[in-house]
């Protein structure tokens, strides 16, 4: 019923007749486009395991242009929330 907690997903294992593998894998297998990039996808089930993840990959990322990229974008984002909810932005002004 999905009161107590959310079901898995069923994985069906579909393989045409005259299918042949040589190795390759499965072709009709879905997955998604970044999957073998990504470190916060998987079976934790935790929003604090999910974000500490996150955190960490964010952290030890290899491209330090995306990591300064995406702290402008919240900081933007986060000045026009401020702004919207008419905050006072001259307390961050020196006298």
């Amino acid at each position: 019923m999905g009161l107590l907690g959310k079901r898995k997903n069923k994985k069906f294992s579909y393989q045409p007749r005259y299918f042949d593998d040589k190795g390759e894998g499965n072709p009709f297998e879905i997955k998604h486009k970044f999957d073998e990039y990504r470190v916060t996808i998987g079976s934790d089930r935790g929003l604090k395991a999910k974000f500490m993840k996150a955190l960490n990959d964010f952290k030890h990322n290899q491209n330090k242009e995306a990591n300064r990229r995406i702290l402008i974008i919240i900081s933007i984002l986060i000045l026009i929330f401020l702004f919207i909810i008419d905050f006072d932005l001259s307390v961050f002004k020196r006298k």
